[in-house]
Order: structure tokens, then C-alpha cells, then sequence
């Protein structure tokens, strides 16, 4: 039997979208090739795929601390 999968609506795409870009700025306004001035790649789509797991709430910032154990300087 096949697996089915359910779309998301695009109410919770749009509230994703705008949690993930306030949640992680740019670097330069208008310039995406700049990146973003908190975390990575992988950390906004791992954030955006929790909010649409929770029908577009987020409970929760981003968690600023990096992930590895270097200390800071």
C-alpha cells in the first residue's frame, strides 16, 4: 500500500516563511547570497520544518549558543 502525504497549507507556509526570516536575519538587507548573521543552512530549515510540524506556531527562538563545544572568545 502506499504511503500518502499531506501538503501543507500555504497559511502555514507564510507563517513559517516570516517566523524563519525574523528568527534568522540576513547579514545584508536584500542580499541573500550574504547569508544569515545566525546560523547556518541546515538550523533554518530544521526550524521551519518544526514550525510546519506545529501547524505554524513556534514556541521558540533559535537557540543562540553554537552547537560546538568550542568556547567563546
Amino acid at each position: 500500500m502506499p504511503a500518502t502525504a499531506s501538503a501543507i497549507t500555504a497559511e502555514v507556509a507564510r507563517a513559517c516563511d516570516a517566523a524563519v526570516a525574523k528568527a534568522f536575519p540576513p547579514r545584508q538587507i536584500g542580499n541573500p547570497a550574504a547569508g544569515s548573521a545566525k546560523g547556518t543552512g541546515k538550523d533554518q530549515r530544521e526550524y521551519f520544518q518544526k514550525c510546519v510540524a506545529n501547524n505554524g506556531k513556534v514556541d521558540d527562538m533559535p537557540a543562540a549558543a553554537p552547537k560546538d563545544n568550542k568556547p567563546a572568545k
